[in-house]
């Protein structure tokens, strides 16, 4: 029931830390960069689609799309890569920090595609592909909003 039309992919540096409160980084700090590529996809659900929402007339047909979502925002593994990684003297890696930076940094790509107008990209390309499948159905009026 998804119509994806958007599909953005995204670079991005996410930098990821754990401080010790009483020593310094040099001593008890982990930090790690990661080079992030991920994707984000969105277009409209179609099952949201009412009866309502299509007016047929003879030839002619107006349909209302539902509103476009960010369907999901995922890291690519394969091409994300840690670029640097520093732990104090006295402490070892902590096998959480990578996870949770990773975690961050998918949070950020999805706020990245939608500060750079990933919904309204998808709504205009649901439109069109929509506006030249009912085209393709024989209608000759169409009007998709």
């Amino acid at each position: 029931n998804r119509l994806e039309t958007v599909v953005y992919s995204l670079d991005t540096v996410i930098e990821g830390s754990k401080s010790s409160a009483v020593l310094p980084d040099l001593l008890a700090g982990d930090r790690i960069l990661l080079i992030v590529h991920g994707q984000s996809i969105a277009g409209i659900d179609l099952s949201e689609l009412r009866s309502e929402d299509v007016r047929i007339d003879g030839r002619s047909i107006r349909v209302t799309l539902p509103a476009s979502e960010l369907f999901i925002t995922s890291i690519d593994n394969q091409r994300t890569r840690v670029y640097a990684r520093s732990t104090g003297l006295l402490t070892s890696a902590d096998q959480n920090l990578e996870s949770e930076t990773r975690t961050r940094a998918e949070d950020q790509l999805q706020k990245d595609a939608l500060g750079d107008g990933i919904l309204d990209a998808a709504r205009k390309n649901a439109r069109a592909t929509v506006t030249t499948l009912l085209y393709g159905l024989g209608f000759q009026h169409v009007d998709v909003m």
